[in-house]
């Protein structure tokens, strides 16, 4: 909103510090200060509220050390992070960028569907919360949304080929909407990078049109089922990472951090042709709901470590694996998941391993026999006689290791 008043007020008036929003670092340092101070501030009070209103954690006796303490502590805190998003995204981003509106409509819809879980597990004291099968749905529906509109909006493009800016123009400025650049034509594609391949992309239409080339048109067919796949597995990660106090909000926060630097630099024409990275145009404007986000969860995380004053709960780790899929899928980085995502992965991996191991040796063998102590992963170590605090900071440092080499394929090929 402030941007667009701004920029009204500079065409009508002449306005001074006009030109100030016209910089994403500048924009993005403000949202990050913002949502920082959202989170912090007014999050004790919402902890408050929450305790005032009795919603407490509901805590099944799992044998784990600590467990039953954390009984009563306040969940559905992931509203404080919602909130603390979406805030100075509607004051400081340009409203009318179709990615910012994807974003806050896949904040809106996964925060929905995890407050929905919430709210009966707390208020209907039904530990399963919402049936699987809904949030299933839910998380369909939303990739359904998010690859018609990659595939179909006529403002998600890629630009193959542009052509660099004069001299006269700074960095900054390239990416500013009051100094568009020239550029090639921009294309509608399917195409995405594959990391550490020389010509390092990969175009989902190239799955139908080897039948015939004819058939690139329904390459939607390919491509929609795969932007659905990705949404569901990265929520269903972030949801089942969400387990130990500040583990989610410390992994995601890394791994949006990372995603902003590939939102930055594929949305800016000079530094997307240095480093050879597919230059797409309006993902810079991610960057400050990235920062927004990012500082959202810094905050969260000031309640969230051990021990913790609240609990993010399905409200907040549905919500931040949605945000996380489609910033992947935006930035055409969705085949990085696995590395960038890798604590989020072996999450979900423990887990299927577990159950799969438990059915196939109880049916052979007459009982289930298990390969951890208890999934998902960071619970074997906690069974194991690990603090908390430990298995946290010592996934935290996997995750920065995995940052670190996500972010170093941009050059490694």
């Amino acid at each position: 909103m402030l941007y667009h008043l701004f920029e009204y007020l500079e065409d009508a008036y002449t306005f001074p510090g006009e030109r100030l929003y016209q910089y994403i670092s500048f924009r993005s340092a403000m949202a990050i200060i913002l949502s920082l101070g959202i989170s912090t501030i007014y999050g004790k009070r919402i902890i408050n509220y929450l305790q005032k209103k009795q919603i407490g954690e509901s805590v099944r006796d799992l044998g784990l050390e600590g467990q039953t303490q954390k009984a009563g502590t306040p969940t559905m805190g992931g509203v404080i992070i919602i909130l603390a998003t979406l805030i100075p995204v509607l004051l400081l981003a340009k409203l009318n960028n179709v990615y910012v509106i994807l974003l806050i409509v896949t904040t809106l819809w996964m925060g929905a569907i995890g407050f929905l879980d919430d709210y009966i597990k707390t208020f209907r004291k039904d530990k399963e919360g919402l049936k699987g099968i809904f949030k299933v749905v839910g998380q369909v529906g939303l990739g359904i949304i998010v690859g018609a509109t990659i595939y179909f909006h006529p403002d998600i493009t890629i630009n193959e080929n542009p052509q660099l800016p004069g001299s006269g123009q700074s960095v900054e400025m390239i990416s500013s909407a009051a100094n568009p650049v020239v550029t090639s034509a921009e294309e509608k594609s399917t195409k995405t990078t594959i990391p550490f391949v020389k010509n390092n992309e990969f175009d989902y239409a190239s799955l139908i049109s080897w039948i015939n080339p004819g058939y690139a048109q329904y390459a939607w067919l390919i491509f929609i089922p795969i932007v659905i796949f990705i949404v569901t597995a990265v929520s269903n990660g972030a949801n089942l990472t969400d387990g130990i106090d500040g583990l989610a909000a410390g992994t995601s926060t890394i791994i949006v951090l990372t995603l902003g630097i590939f939102a930055w630099v594929s949305g800016n024409i000079v530094f997307s042709d240095y480093l050879n990275v597919m230059y797409i145009p309006r993902t810079g404007e991610m960057t400050i709901y990235i920062s927004a986000f990012a500082g959202a969860l810094v905050g969260f995380l000031w309640y969230n470590t051990f021990p913790a004053q609240v609990f993010m709960g399905d409200t907040g780790s549905l919500t931040i694996g949605g945000i996380i899929a489609v910033l992947a899928l935006a930035t055409r980085k969705e085949l990085l998941i696995p590395i960038l995502c890798g604590v989020f992965l072996i999450e979900n991996l423990s887990v299927v391993m577990q159950v799969g191991w438990f059915k196939y040796t109880r049916k052979r063998y007459g009982e289930g026999r298990r390969i951890f102590l208890m999934s998902p992963l960071h619970h074997h170590f906690q069974k194991a006689g690990f603090h908390e605090s430990k298995i946290v900071v010592r996934f935290w440092i996997i995750g920065i290791f995995l940052a670190i080499v996500t972010i170093v394929t941009l050059k490694i090929r």
